[in-house]
């Protein structure tokens, strides 16, 4: 049950909630039909709007003067340049695992704010599988360009203290959950179970693997979102 969870938990891009509804959620999810990708344009944003979207991500004194990119045809794209290293981005669905049900769900929104140590090794995976998914890739062919530009070191391993945030109130994980609550990711190399707590009677953490990426996430939930309002319980 930990582990079914944890593996809706994460999704694509953040956690999703670690409360008794989380499985049912991810059951209803896993039926809705996304198996196969849509056409390009439903992914796509009105570029103001992505913008936008992407600063929200994080506090304003850290997302005003990130860079941000958005989606086009051709993969991300640099839509304003930034002068303090973090990198603000409106993540689709296919960010999550190859066997994840959102992966192909275009209503899929996750803004998120890389600091400089995830945009120089966790962001190249990102841009790579969106320019895959803008060229029409399977999710074979996907796994098999991944796998071999991780082999030939031409993708980055992840660097100490990759980390980003994801704390913006109009972000739209998946259908179940909607923006769920605001989190702060950090990227590691695959770790082994444990080395964070995550899981635990009372932890926070809560973790996911991606054993494509050959990355492990471990997601912290906080209490505000980047506007400054509190992350209220849910009336139901």
């Amino acid at each position: 049950m930990q582990k079914a969870i944890g593996r809706f938990a994460f999704t694509w891009f953040g956690a999703l909630f670690v409360f008794t509804a989380a499985s049912s959620a991810y059951a209803q999810d896993a039926k809705t039909p996304h198996s196969n990708m849509v056409p390009v344009d439903q992914y796509l944003m009105e570029r103001s709007a992505e913008i936008t979207l992407a600063r929200s991500a994080a506090p304003p004194s850290i997302s005003q003067a990130a860079e941000v990119m958005v989606l086009g045809k051709q993969g991300y794209e640099i839509a304003d340049h930034g002068t303090n290293g973090f990198v603000c981005v409106v993540l689709r669905g296919w960010t999550a695992s190859f066997d994840d049900p959102v992966f192909w769900n275009p209503r899929s929104r996750g803004p998120a704010c890389f600091n400089a140590a995830a945009a120089r090794s966790y962001l190249p995976l990102i841009l790579k599988k969106a320019d895959l998914v803008m060229a029409g890739r399977s999710k074979d062919q996907m796994i098999e360009t991944i796998s071999a530009a991780l082999n030939k070191k031409e993708l980055p391993a992840m660097e100490p203290g990759a980390m980003c945030y994801m704390m913006s109130k109009q972000g739209y994980l998946n259908d179940e959950a909607g923006h769920w609550h605001p989190h702060l990711m950090f990227f590691l190399p695959l770790a082994e179970a444990g080395t964070w707590g995550e899981g635990l009677p009372g932890s926070p953490v809560i973790d996911a693997k991606d054993e494509v990426a050959r990355v492990t996430t471990f997601v912290v939930p906080v209490r505000m979102w980047s506007d400054g309002t509190p992350d209220l319980p849910s009336p139901h």
